[in-house]
């Protein structure tokens, strides 16, 4: 009997999702009725996240973050997704499949959803940031709906550069629950890692930042940050090398003036017909 090439597919085991469900060179990565960046804060804050995100409990190679990136989050609905100001994942590869820059984070193709979102607050979005606003029937659920049911993400933090508020949220029980600040910290023990505000210089501007602290409680360096503390570690072993070398040669001539005064009291001692040797 003779079998069709049809015919013998249909004992072929079925491909996985992966395969056959759009991936992030299949979807837009754009959206051209919301362009660029409201402003330089929602710029500069989440760069400073990326740049400090370091978890000390994971394999750097396996933690990846990202600032204004398309983010899918359900096969039902491929095309919808959400924009975080920025997140962060543990577990995952920089490189998409370990061989691309992203142009989107699309969840049923990678091993991991994020783990933590930080939300920059507007005034045309907060409600929705805050699960105040509701999503309508047959429309996208709103962020905190398909960060909390959706993906599950265990932190969600939202942060206002209008009035300083910070405020975060864990996921308990599959709700989202408020949480205390720990000496004005956001404790995250999974990362190694806390959250809080800092007063300081970033780009050359001075203001109050959100950024990454250990637990307990150092600011973990942005590279810039890095270099100039250790320039200025080098310049203060330097300093302190000049200063070492200059006590020797201090100590030296004391004990170079010390002895000379000695022969010299010794001789006038001499001169005295007194012999210094015996002299207790």
């Amino acid at each position: 009997m003779t079998f069709s090439p049809n015919y013998i597919s249909q004992f072929d085991p079925p491909l996985p999702p992966w395969e056959t469900l759009p991936t992030m060179y299949d979807l837009p990565s754009d959206n051209p009725e919301e362009p660029g960046l409201p402003d330089d804060f929602h710029f500069l804050q989440p760069l400073l996240l990326y740049l400090t995100f370091q978890p000390t409990n994971w394999n750097p190679e396996l933690v990846y973050s990202a600032a204004d990136l398309n983010l899918y989050y359900t096969i039902e609905h491929p095309l919808w997704y959400k924009r975080p100001d920025w997140f962060g994942v543990v577990g995952v590869q920089k490189l998409y499949k370990g061989q691309d820059l992203r142009l989107s984070y699309v969840t049923w193709q990678e091993p991991a959803n994020p783990f933590v979102i930080v939300e920059l607050l507007s005034p045309g979005t907060e409600d929705e940031d805050l699960g105040i606003k509701k999503s309508q029937e047959d429309k996208p659920p709103s962020k905190w709906e398909v960060y909390e049911q959706i993906l599950r993400i265990p932190y969600y933090i939202v942060f206002s550069r209008y009035t300083n508020e910070l405020q975060a949220f864990h996921l308990v029980g599959g709700h989202y629950e408020p949480m205390n600040l720990t000496q004005g910290r956001i404790l995250m023990p999974e990362l190694g890692l806390s959250l809080g505000l800092w007063q300081g210089e970033f780009r050359d501007i001075n203001r109050l930042w959100l950024r990454w602290f250990t637990l307990e409680g150092e600011i973990i360096p942005a590279p810039t940050e890095e270099a100039v503390a250790a320039s200025e570690r080098a310049m203060i072993a330097e300093q302190e090398a000049r200063e070492a070398k200059q006590e020797a040669r201090d100590a030296k001539q004391e004990t170079e003036q010390a002895k000379r005064k000695a022969e010299q009291l010794a001789e006038r001692l001499r001169q005295l017909g007194v012999n210094p040797d015996e002299i207790a």
